[in-house]
């Protein structure tokens, strides 16, 4: 691939059949919008422009693929007119054009470059990726020549009893010589049952005007296009399988690779292991030699070297968890940086603070941040020790080596290797309760 690349991403789909509020492109795999993960595909293609192709009132649509230029298509009257939808955007365009589906999120960028390569390769004038169903029933076919030349693509329905005989059939990928787009696709006409114009009639009207155009090939499951919830599954399911094996060939264990969900930013680290039944949602980075175990919960947060995390624990955006800390089980970080070497080992809430290096925080401590208004701080300092069933009611400022009490509601700032303590005074009245349970025996007549 040697020339200018742009790229043109339809997304004007309406995704009627996925009973959905929202735009089909929008709904997500493995974390992401399928829109964003094609457009990410194209910037791994180094395309110089990409393009998006809108319909009418998608402005939250417009919003996630910015700053890539979008382009209305006001009458949805096929995938050409699409195209052209684009046209202020292709005019002057030079190299390759490639069109894209928004709700086909799984061709990887080394198909793509390969299909680019091959329309190059002898200056053709339209290149189509093609793919071989076991049964291509209801897929138009990819007609070639006995020199591999694509010469038609011909719809299911209209295809001879020795047309529907051929299993190379049309994904709807093509890439086009981008100084003769425009022109090959104002030719297409719209003399077909629906009235519609079709981005696959570009190759006739190559043919007619004396040019080439090739298929070249691509494993069938890169094809699936989303148009319903089963399909949206089944991306997933495809996109989750992918991650995993990358994540592994990195030099992560995944003990139970089925059962562990990543999102399409997670970062792990090598040597990380990771226990079954993890989720990863999206923005986590994960250091090198963590362990994450069973049960764990994670977004949109930051684990340093050698951290252990879990089991059933939850951090939430904005955790941020120092090397060699300790997040254990039942324990929920939200917006809170845990320093290193500290240890927050089980059922306890920590939201907007910081838990200083080295610090232990004991079984049921909380932080008690929000005022019903306002979201408050709390600033535990390196080495403090809190003991079990502490309330830190923030603000609230614990200083270093600080010692609270098991039990304590703390609402003031606690000096350096100071002890706070606030029990009540312990009462014990001898023999009471022997004599609280004959009462109740004497008013209830039970013995």
């Amino acid at each position: 691939m040697s020339l200018e690349l742009s790229v043109v991403v339809l997304a004007a789909g309406m995704g009627t059949r996925m009973k959905s509020a929202l735009p089909k492109v929008m709904h997500k795999v493995a974390g992401k919008p399928m829109v964003g993960h094609v457009i990410d595909t194209a910037a791994h293609l180094n395309a110089t422009k990409t393009m998006v192709v809108v319909g009418p009132d998608m402005p939250d649509l417009i919003k996630a693929v910015a700053p890539h230029p979008t382009f209305e298509q006001t009458d949805r009257l096929g995938t050409a007119h699409a195209v052209l939808a684009a046209r202020d955007g292709l005019s002057g365009l030079r190299g390759n054009v490639l069109v894209l589906y928004a709700d086909s999120p799984l061709f990887t960028a080394e198909t793509l470059a390969r299909l680019v390569a091959a329309r190059e390769e002898n200056d053709h004038a339209v290149a189509v990726l093609g793919f071989r169903p076991e049964d291509p029933t209801g897929y138009g076919r990819l007609v070639t020549d006995q020199n591999g030349n694509l010469t038609a693509i011909v719809e299911d329905k209209e295809c001879d009893d020795a047309q529907r005989q051929i299993n190379f059939c049309n994904s709807g990928v093509m890439c086009f010589k981008a100084e003769d787009m425009i022109a090959t696709l104002e030719a297409i006409d719209n003399a077909n049952a629906k009235g519609e114009y079709y981005l696959t009639d570009a190759v006739a009207v190559a043919q007619k005007n004396g040019q080439s155009c090739v298929a070249v090939e691509v494993d069938e499951a890169e094809t699936l296009g989303v148009n319903s919830r089963t399909q949206l599954a089944v991306a997933e399911a495809i996109v989750q399988n992918r991650l995993r094996e990358a994540a592994m060939a990195e030099g992560a264990t995944l003990v139970d690779p089925s059962s562990v969900f990543l999102s399409a930013d997670t970062k792990l680290g090598r040597d990380v292991i990771v226990e079954p039944n993890v989720v990863f949602g999206p923005g986590v980075t994960v250091g090198d030699n963590v362990v994450i175990k069973a049960f764990s919960h994670l977004e949109s947060c930051v684990i340093g070297e050698g951290a252990d995390i879990g089991p059933y624990a939850r951090l939430r955006p904005g955790a941020e968890i120092g090397a060699g800390a300790r997040v254990g089980n039942f324990v929920e970080i939200k917006k809170a940086v845990v320093e290193d070497g500290a240890k927050v080992n089980h059922l306890s809430y920590i939201g907007d603070a910081r838990v200083g290096a080295k610090a232990n925080i004991g079984a049921g401590t909380i932080t008690c941040n929000y005022d019903g208004f306002r979201k408050q701080h709390t600033d535990i300092g390196a080495g403090a020790f809190i003991g079990s069933n502490s309330s830190l009611v923030a603000p609230v400022e614990i200083g270093d080596g600080a010692i609270v009490g098991a039990g304590s509601t703390v609402t003031g700032k606690v000096e350096a290797d100071a002890l706070t303590l606030t029990r009540a005074e312990r009462i014990e009245k001898k023999g009471w309760a022997a004599k609280f349970r004959e009462k109740m025996r004497e008013l209830t007549g039970k013995k």
